[in-house]
């Protein structure tokens, strides 16, 4: 596998414990010594633990739950969460990121995780990727206080799994996979929901056909994967067996090309059991307005927003395989990047972009793809538009509009009767 493709040499740097790290360095504290929660103490017992200091961890005690499932005989004390000073630590680590690489090798995964390619630099610097990742990290804790965690890889995705798994166990906090480390220690992964881009949700479908460990993910049959979920199930076999051969460059925003998006600010708390139901309707909307203008995405950009007490959220895109303008199509990119990035809190904000436009002049069927199938979507789009043109957008409604999660029908007069 070595030889079939690209060989980069990727970092992947997390700072540990990140919120209550810096909690803990602006009142002159150890994390690693100190019982320290970040939570909102005016939400009570109930308030979710958005961090814990790596002393809290050692008994047990985890982020992203409830202060009341902290054992009664484990004593700590609450810092309210403060993201001013957490996007202001944040933006001195990626200083000194960009004092060892490029922007144009940096890419900010969330506040407090970044991929770097140092491929290029290695000559530069007179290191391997490990002794430049330790000068990386040791010039974080010297500037910030902040201690990291790191993973390097020949892609980003194995950079990301082994600083998921393995480096926080290391006692220099590093650790490094190559292509031959997929079979011995990637495919021991399980549950499946401690790999990169496997949710609960997911596992539990993946339980449900036999599938149990990275291993037997890799070992299924990637057309059944296919046709079960779709172009998901294909990163998932991609991924199983270590391919990833998207770069940083790739993620990187479209800022300078048209783009098509749409915005919406939600009037309640939404988790993953009903903003899918949102995120439909807003891709439902794209859609159309990329058929009027007979234009077609290969970008799909997906943004959440978390309520005013948690984290700002994440925006994210992928390329997708080929142009379009279904929104079944549209759907699956979002759900993707709603699975990979989703971390379990409250969504008061949606915000969907399709970039790298271009004129639909031909349609181009792959080899999954039934052309019949593909024509009959076509049609029905087009009768659905022209009807929701002539009459109103209200005019013709999915059953799941008249559900009491739904915004469609009041976004819909918000915005006028037809199409934009």
């Amino acid at each position: 596998m070595e030889n079939l493709y690209p060989k980069r040499n990727i970092l992947c740097i997390d700072l540990k414990s990140f919120f209550a790290s810096c909690e803990c360095i602006e009142r002159g504290l150890d994390p690693f010594e100190v019982p320290l929660v970040v939570a909102n103490p005016n939400q009570g017992n109930g308030a979710i633990t958005l961090a814990v200091t790596p002393y809290l961890k050692n008994f047990g005690v985890k982020s992203r739950g409830r202060l009341y499932e902290i054992k009664p005989n484990i004593k700590y004390f609450i810092a309210k969460p403060r993201m001013n000073l957490y996007i202001k630590k944040s933006k001195e680590v990626i200083s000194i990121y960009l004092d060892f690489v490029s922007d144009e090798d940096l890419y900010i995964y969330s506040i407090d995780e970044c991929f770097l390619d140092v491929t290029n630099y290695l000559k530069l610097y007179k290191k391997n990727d490990v002794e430049l990742a330790e000068e990386i990290m040791k010039t974080i804790y010297e500037k910030t206080g902040l201690t990291a965690t790191c993973g390097i890889g020949p892609n980003m995705l194995l950079a990301k799994v082994s600083m998921d798994i393995e480096a926080k166990h290391n006692s220099n906090n590093i650790a490094k996979w190559t292509y031959n480390d997929i079979t011995t220690k990637m495919w021991e992964i399980t549950p499946l929901s401690k790999m990169w881009g496997i949710g609960k949700q997911m596992e539990k479908n993946l339980n449900n056909i036999g599938i149990f460990s990275i291993g037997d993910l890799a070992k299924y049959n990637p057309l059944e994967l296919k046709e079960k979920f779709g172009i998901m199930g294909k990163e998932l076999w991609n991924h199983a067996n270590g391919i990833d051969l998207s770069v940083i460059k790739d993620y990187k925003k479209q800022t300078k090309s048209e783009s098509f998006s749409h915005s919406q600010v939600l009037f309640k708390d939404y988790n993953e059991n009903n903003i899918q139901l949102i995120i439909s309707e807003m891709v439902d909307l794209l859609a159309a307005r990329l058929r009027k203008n007979h234009k077609q995405t290969s970008c799909i950009s997906l943004g959440i927003g978390y309520s005013k007490d948690f984290i700002h959220g994440f925006e994210h895109s992928m390329k997708t395989e080929q142009p379009t303008d279904s929104a079944t199509e549209i759907l699956k990119y979002c759900l993707i990047i709603f699975s990979r990035f989703y971390e379990y809190y409250p969504i008061r904000k949606v915000t969907i972009s399709c970039g790298m436009i271009s004129k639909k002049e031909s349609i181009q069927l792959n080899l999954f793809e039934n052309e019949k199938i593909y024509n009959n979507e076509i049609n029905i789009n087009t009768t659905i538009d022209e009807i929701k043109n002539k009459f109103g957008k209200n005019s013709l409604l999915k059953a799941s509009s008249l559900l009491d999660d739904s915004t469609a029908i009041e976004r819909n007069k918000k915005i006028g009767g037809h199409y934009l």
